[in-house]
């Protein structure tokens, strides 16, 4: 998740040389790329344990006769996504699809969106309790970082004047006709970018984390409050799956905006620091 922090140091601007500033420092760029991959393992070892029971559930319980909310099936000879009374058949992708080898599976999700790529309940759940350690400790110590580096206050911070709802929507109407910032506006966060990086930051992992460790029989036993803060082990499993989906849709948009706004810029700001300034547009 690129982060744009307080430029610093720009290089001299000539003619012919684009202004270059410091954008990424360097345990943004370590932390960016660490989670990138942490997420990623994340994501596929969790759809590894979501096949084991493909069925969500709001409470305390929930079994296969009981009501599910959300469902991924298979019939003898479909697959279908089942969302309350809503029903869309999902056959060669969800529910039923073929392997590389021309056998046909019922898992809800196919092997090669998770790990392992065949199934094994015990070691999806390996890969996702390690790597859920790695995202938690790089969570934290970033936090951390933010607070000690004034990296949220100089450029998180969302100021009074951006609540505005006529600012706001002027950021959103420019992210539609793609009309991305230059010069040194470019250099900033635009409100939308704050409040999706701040969403992400501070509400959607650590939200990640505190389902996760609800799900968790030991924490239950000695953290019992976590079930009464979520409404039950099968209601934080269900926060989840919905986290961890609002998540791989900024990923999404993230990429998008990354490709738009210029693929080789975007990625070598994130490697060595440097983003070169898009030349301001003429009047």
């Amino acid at each position: 998740m690129a982060e744009a922090e307080t430029p610093v140091a720009p290089s001299a601007p000539t003619s012919l040389a684009p202004v270059r500033v410091y954008r990424h420092r360097l345990p943004t760029r370590v932390w960016h790329w660490v989670n990138a991959v942490t997420l990623l393992i994340l994501l596929m070892s969790g759809l590894t344990i979501f096949n084991a029971h493909p069925r969500l559930y709001w409470g305390e319980y929930g079994a296969n006769f009981d009501r599910a909310w959300l469902v991924i099936g298979s019939t003898p000879d479909s697959g279908y996504l089942r969302v309350g009374d809503w029903r869309v058949d999902t056959t060669g992708v969800l529910g039923r699809w073929t392997n590389a080898e021309g056998v046909e599976k019922t898992w809800a999700f196919p092997g090669w969106a998770t790990i392992p790529t065949s199934y094994s309940l015990a070691d999806g759940r390996r890969w996702h309790l390690f790597f859920a350690w790695v995202m938690a400790i790089g969570l934290t110590l970033y936090m951390l970082w933010t607070a000690v580096a004034e990296h949220l206050r100089k450029d998180l911070h969302v100021r009074r004047g951006e609540w505005s709802p006529r600012h706001i929507w002027h950021d959103v109407k420019d992210h539609a006709r793609l009309r991305f910032p230059t010069g040194e506006a470019a250099a900033r966060y635009g409100i939308l970018q704050k409040l999706s990086y701040i969403g992400v930051i501070f509400i959607l992992l650590p939200l990640m984390i505190a389902t996760g460790l609800t799900m968790s029989p030991g924490l239950n036993a000695s953290a019992p409050w976590l079930l009464d803060l979520f409404g039950g082990r099968q209601s934080a499993r269900s926060i989840h799956f919905i986290a961890a989906w609002a998540l791989i849709a900024f990923f999404v948009v993230h990429i998008v905006m990354v490709l738009l706004a210029g693929l080789l810029n975007e990625v070598r700001s994130m490697v060595t620091g440097w983003f070169r300034l898009p030349p301001e547009k003429d009047a």
